[in-house]
């Protein structure tokens, strides 16, 4: 079977895989957004037990293993009652897992904010919540952005883990095509294109336009 030949017949079948992998992306990463806000502002909490809370919350996520993480959220939990479909456990545990590496990003980034920008928003009297939303946040983007891009792409790459709890995302289909005509160079090779083309020309631009929007919003662009 010439290459061609094999496009024409499996990539519908690989693009149907993409399209999951696609929606593990976009809930992942909103998971992942919401948990790197929540535990990066409680990293900076002034009580030493909230700071506690995220601190064991960041390093355990950091510390162990993603893979051991997707099993233990699908085949553990319901041993506790909590019991969860392949598809919602893929997208929780990438989320969980990168959302603590998130929070370190938004730390990170809120601390570099100027002394001047804190001190200048406490002359204006604003309360510990205004000077957040209306003067330190804003400027956090331009430098949380970029090392957060690479960490979405880090993240994208992470759902072919999902595959491993039968979750029918683009490796999945990949696996399944490979264990019945064996073209594995064919197989991974066009599902290895299909990841770099989700990432270079849709996810990559896509951060990039967030970038340079943020930068304009405080007028650094």
């Amino acid at each position: 079977m010439s290459y061609l030949d094999f496009v024409i017949e499996y990539l519908p079948k690989l693009a149907g895989g993409a399209y999951i992998t696609a929606l593990q992306l976009v809930c992942a990463s909103a998971l992942a957004i919401v948990v790197s806000l929540v535990f990066g502002l409680m990293r900076l909490s002034r009580l030493g037990v909230t700071r506690g809370i995220a601190t064991v919350y960041i390093e355990f996520f950091r510390g162990t293993s993603l893979l051991v993480q997707l099993y233990w959220i699908y085949y553990v939990l319901p041993l506790m009652g909590i019991k969860l479909g392949a598809f919602e456990s893929g997208f929780i545990a990438i989320g969980l897992n990168f959302g603590a590496y998130g929070a370190e990003i938004v730390r990170g980034s809120i601390e570099a904010v100027p002394k001047g920008q804190w001190e200048a928003a406490v002359a204006l009297n604003m309360s510990p919540g205004q000077r957040m939303r209306r003067i330190i946040i804003p400027q956090t983007f331009p430098i949380l952005l970029p090392p957060a891009s690479n960490l979405m792409v880090e993240l994208l790459k992470a759902t072919a883990l999902v595959a491993l709890i039968t979750v029918v995302d683009l490796m999945f289909v990949a696996k399944q095509i490979n264990a019945t005509t064996w073209l594995s160079a064919q197989t991974f090779g066009t599902a290895l294109i299909v990841y770099y083309a989700m990432a270079r020309f849709v996810l990559t631009p896509f951060l990039r336009w967030l970038e340079v929007l943020a930068a304009r919003k405080v007028g650094k662009a």
